[in-house]
């Protein structure tokens, strides 16, 4: 069962992405694709994980799940 899958590879503190298992930390997906939104990323806040997919329940900044 996915929900209860972690690939300890990959850190997540993104708490309503669908993928992020909450209860230990990780992501629940084998593989994931960073990107940016930038034409020359410099910072962190440059790079996007476009693996991202919002968690049911969630909307802006308030998740239920």
């Amino acid at each position: 069962m996915m929900d209860n899958k972690i690939n300890r590879s990959i850190h997540c503190s993104v708490r309503n992405c669908a993928y992020n298992n909450a209860e230990q930390g990780y992501c629940k997906l084998d593989t994931i694709s960073i990107g940016t939104h930038e034409a020359n990323p410099t910072e962190k806040k440059c790079t996007d994980c476009e693996s991202f997919m919002l968690r049911s329940g969630c909307s802006g900044s308030s998740c239920n799940g």
